[in-house]
């Protein structure tokens, strides 16, 4: 989605513990002008598996960001869980810029 102060991406990422992979929901913003270059990313997950039916399914530990939506103030992600159920997600817009402006990559 392009905001005022970047291209905001919701991405997966991946990372390893005793029990495999987990899979996660992250965060990075992208220059404007220049939409190659990453301008900051969160350095820890947006979300993780934590529910039950994301932890259990098809293939277990899975929140897998598919798509987005922005409905007034806030972003809507919508991930499969477990590769076995569909499900959306929420925060404010405007506190994950923020937040994101936190953590800017150095060039």
């Amino acid at each position: 989605f392009k905001t005022k102060e970047g291209w905001l991406i919701i991405y997966h990422g991946v990372t390893r513990n005793e029990q495999g992979n987990i899979y996660n929901a992250c965060a990075a913003l992208f220059s404007l002008t220049h939409p190659f270059q990453e301008l900051a990313r969160l350095p820890y997950p947006l979300f993780s598996p934590e529910k039950s039916w994301e932890k259990t399914g098809y293939v277990n530990n899975v929140v897998f960001p598919t798509g987005t939506a922005i409905f007034d103030d806030r972003l809507y992600i919508y991930y499969g869980a477990a590769d076995d159920s569909i499900a959306v997600a929420s925060v404010n817009l405007e506190e994950l810029i923020q937040e994101l402006l936190k953590h800017k990559i150095s060039s």
